[in-house]
């Protein structure tokens, strides 16, 4: 191995990525590839659109605490928690997809995965219910999401329910759980959740579905072994990708719809435009070889979807929705 895979292998284990490197002792260095911090960024930013989407935020340094309090609680507590909870109910999974983890692997005790997630989870319920006092809430909004987003991830991961075996249950949860609670979280917090942002942002998420579909190449093999029905399972490997290209474009397409309904054309243009270059980096990367560029797919796709979801959170602002 060279120097510069082993660099490279040493920051996707930190990021908690596919292809990360074995044999790391430090065991903070552990506790933060099992929370995933490539993960975190998708949540963060659907709070930042949530706080567009409410119309009252504004470029003052109490919002921008507010804000990054929120992003903190979305982003290293609230998705740290569903990540290391996943992994510890997928243990027997990666021991056959991923054995690098840090739970196969053996670098981290059973006992001390389990404190991470009470720790991360109780530290998100204090932060959110602070953030229902800073914002001067009558109801705790933000600790009832913060508690719906925990129970989600629980029934996502773990026995019974464990909605992951269900292709499109499973990962309808996870799109929601990336796009639509943060993005209620930041609407709460600056403005007043309403049911239009809620439904939006739930038909929002079906384009997440695709997204967390692409999630699922990955572990196609262990899934299968193990009777988890993934879609890449479901409906093999090249049908599955076609799902999830389209889920991601069409639902994405619907919105800019909307948008022209409530007469903002101007974002609706915008939100297309974006749609171009995500279509023709998944011809390019993600339909030819979905197995081999699903991370490459990823890097260069998904920022797409990512800017048009503000851009629609700052024309909901912008119409008062």
């Amino acid at each position: 191995m060279t120097q510069d895979q082993a660099k490279t292998g040493k920051t996707r284990q930190l990021l908690g990525m596919k292809g990360a490197a074995s044999g790391e002792k430090n065991i903070w260095k552990i506790r933060l590839q099992l929370m995933k911090p490539i993960t975190w960024i998708p949540l963060i930013w659907g709070v930042v659109c949530g706080a567009a989407s409410s119309g009252m935020y504004s470029w003052q340094l109490e919002d921008i605490l507010k804000a990054a309090a929120c992003m903190l609680l979305s982003g290293p507590l609230m998705a740290g928690y569903t990540q290391t909870l996943n992994d510890f109910y997928d243990r027997d999974i990666d021991a056959i997809n991923e054995p690098y983890r840090p739970i196969p692997s053996g670098a981290i005790s059973v006992p001390q995965v389990t404190a991470q997630i009470l720790i991360l989870l109780f530290a998100g319920f204090g932060l959110s219910y602070l953030l229902d006092l800073w914002a001067g809430h009558d109801f705790p909004i933000m600790l009832s999401l913060t508690l719906f987003g925990a129970f989600l991830a629980y029934i996502y991961s773990a026995p019974p329910l464990k909605l992951k075996k269900n292709g499109w249950l499973g990962n309808y949860a996870l799109g929601a759980s990336y796009i639509a609670l943060p993005w209620w979280a930041g609407h709460a917090l600056f403005g007043e959740l309403n049911g239009t942002i809620v439904v939006l942002t739930l038909f929002y998420s079906l384009a997440g579905l695709g997204i967390a579909v692409v999630n699922d190449f990955k572990s196609v093999e262990g899934d299968r072994q193990l009777g988890l029905n993934s879609l890449p399972v479901m409906f093999g490997v090249g049908t599955a990708a076609w799902i999830c290209v389209l889920m991601i474009d069409l639902f994405q397409a619907g919105i800019a719809g909307y948008l022209i309904s409530i007469d903002q054309n101007l974002y609706a243009t915008i939100l297309l435009l974006l749609i171009i270059p995500q279509i023709t980096f998944q011809d390019m990367y993600f339909l030819r070889a979905p197995l081999e560029n699903d991370v490459k797919y990823q890097a260069s796709a998904q920022p797409f979807l990512v800017l048009g979801m503000l851009v629609a959170g700052l024309a909901l602002g912008h119409a008062g929705i």
